[in-house]
């Protein structure tokens, strides 16, 4: 193969592992974000623990992060918690996530 044929399977490479580490951050940050919520909800250990993941595969739902959004705001609907509030720990969270990564 060409030098142009090897740098073009390289920026693929490339592109499928930045691809898959943003999945991950994004599970990460849902995960904690489902942690947060089921602070503020009172639920505790392996109950919290269930909900984060509850938070975490309701991102499969459709493309973007407007059904974890959803979810999160419904389910913080007897709380003072507002969706500025959700979408704030959730930008919060990311950095957060994407700090760790860069230290990992």
């Amino acid at each position: 193969m060409d030098s142009f044929g090897t740098r073009g399977d390289s920026l693929e490479a490339k592109f499928a592992y930045d691809q898959e580490l943003q999945f991950k951050m994004i599970a990460k940050r849902n995960y904690r974000l489902g942690m947060w919520a089921a602070e503020l909800l009172g639920k505790n250990d392996s109950d919290a623990e269930e909900y984060a993941r509850s938070v975490v595969k309701s991102d499969f739902e459709e493309p973007g992060e407007e059904d974890v959004v959803r979810k999160v705001v419904g389910d913080l609907a007897d709380t003072e918690t507002t969706e500025a509030d959700v979408r704030a720990m959730m930008e919060s969270l990311l950095v957060e996530v994407k700090k760790d990564e860069d230290t990992a």
